[in-house]
């Protein structure tokens, strides 16, 4: 698929302020021309139509089988990813409206332009439920797994082939930037891209940098990356076009956020925090009280203790809670953007929004005793261990059998791997380093039940 765009670009990357009309560009990868909101049918908006090709594809639908936080629970109310990231679109649509109106009524020629509040929130809706669709399985522990693999495992004997930038999209494995190859590439035997507007990528795009280098400085850009080598010239032409400032020349370059990641990454913020811990409650890892009083204290302000005493059951009471939780968290996240929209633009805001809030020591309250309770809990800590093994032997299986298939030296159980890849994959790249990328987003893609599976199948000794 061809990403070369024969519309004029105007490179504003050095100027002092990033401006709302090329942050909302509705271009997408290959358009020929330019595409104007007053264009676009109102019953279906092009920021829309990003949300639906999100859920509508097999990279999305995946998700329902990945971890949150309790991997492979029994529990039909434990959240997963799937669930977790449409959640994630509703607090993400509420604040893009909100902040939206406000914006609108500071900058009249958006409206002029045909932008409206709604605008906002289905580009903040389409980023936030695509936020974790390049995530491997076994949550944030198969990420480093993967990473574990090249620096210990059997992939360590790759790095002499690859450039150091290569080598460490490997070895800190992203699934922020395995997002951003499934959303503009797709992945082998999965969407073929899936042609966002490049507003929704940019909100999408909560570290617009490369890997290296490694955390340089404490600015919310360097806490991750968001793109690999393999996707840099796409990722250019984005954040050309949104007019992105550059964070940091040289070599490895970086940029400022696109001013509404910040709404995402706060939607993802709100969610995880107060969901995983309402999870936590209901499986019985944190006791009740001692919970309610951790949510009381933040929304202490604001309860209906009529209402609240009035609720018989332990569920009737977290839920009532959690949903005042959430409504306070919105209001104060869209506060502190708004009250902060100057600084965004110009690229001298380097923290999250809830960082800023008043409620972050509550919040930091809550995050410690769900690390304590969920996180670093026996069942979740058993299942990443699992993961970890899966995932180094997948790799290493597929990786030997692509390699040794590309290179001519097959052996027979090599042929039978490579037949287990979609059709779409045995066309083996060149470069070694795409071949090894190929592998890696395979498995990335994969449910965790897939995955233990394939691996049950495979390897055989292991059972969960």
């Amino acid at each position: 698929m061809a990403y070369s765009s024969c519309i004029l670009r105007v490179d504003t990357s050095n100027s002092n302020i990033m401006n709302w009309e090329q942050l909302l560009s509705l271009q997408r990868a290959g358009d020929t021309k330019i595409r104007h909101r007053n264009d676009q049918d109102e019953t279906r908006l092009g920021f829309e139509v990003d949300f639906d090709r999100v859920i509508f594809s097999s990279s999305f639908r995946s998700l329902q089988d990945k971890t949150q936080v309790i991997p492979l629970s029994q529990k039909d109310f434990v959240h997963t990813r799937l669930t977790h990231s449409l959640e994630v679109s509703v607090v993400g649509r509420s604040l893009g409206r909100i902040v939206g109106k406000k914006i609108i009524e500071k900058h009249p020629n958006l409206a002029d332009l045909g932008y409206t509040f709604n605008d906002f929130g289905a580009i903040v809706a389409a980023a936030s439920v695509a936020h974790d669709i390049g995530n491997p399985p076994f949550g944030h522990s198969g990420e480093k797994a993967i990473g574990e693999y090249f620096i210990n495992g059997g992939g360590k004997k790759h790095k002499q082939f690859l450039t150091a930038a290569q080598w460490q999209d490997l070895i800190d494995f992203e699934g922020n930037a395995n997002g951003f190859k499934i959303l503009t590439n797709g992945y082998i035997g999965a969407d073929e891209g899936l042609r966002l507007s490049y507003a929704t990528l940019g909100a999408f795009m909560k570290y617009p940098k490369e890997s290296l280098p490694k955390k340089p400085t404490n600015n919310i850009v360097d806490k991750k990356f968001g793109v690999f080598q393999s996707q840099k010239h796409l990722f250019e032409d984005v954040v050309s076009t949104l007019g992105l400032k550059k964070f940091r020349e040289g070599q490895y370059t970086a940029y400022h956020r696109h001013p509404l990641s910040f709404l995402v990454e706060a939607a993802d913020d709100i969610c995880y925090s107060i969901i995983d811990f309402e999870d936590g409650i209901n499986l019985g890892l944190i006791e009740e009280e001692f919970a309610l009083e951790y949510l009381i204290n933040l929304v202490k302000d604001r309860i209906d203790t009529q209402k609240y005493h009035a609720l018989q059951f332990k569920k009737q009471r977290i839920s009532y809670l959690r949903a005042l939780t959430i409504g306070t968290l919105i209001e104060e996240a869209s506060d502190v953007f708004l009250a902060n929209e100057e600084a965004i633009l110009q690229g001298e805001y380097n923290v999250s929004l809830l960082d800023k809030c008043k409620y972050e020591a509550q919040l930091n309250d809550i995050l410690k005793i769900s690390r304590a309770k969920i996180y670093n809990s026996t069942e979740v800590i058993e299942k990443e261990v699992a993961g970890y093994r899966v995932i180094a032997d997948l790799l290493d299986v597929f990786i030997n059998a692509v390699n040794n298939s590309y290179e001519g030296k097959a052996t027979n159980f090599d042929k039978l791997i490579v037949n287990l890849l979609p059709e779409d994959a045995r066309l083996f790249p060149e470069n070694i380093s795409d071949r090894i990328m190929l592998v890696c987003s395979y498995i990335a893609g994969m449910s965790d039940g897939t995955a233990m599976l394939l691996h049950k199948k495979i390897i055989g000794g292991i059972i969960l």
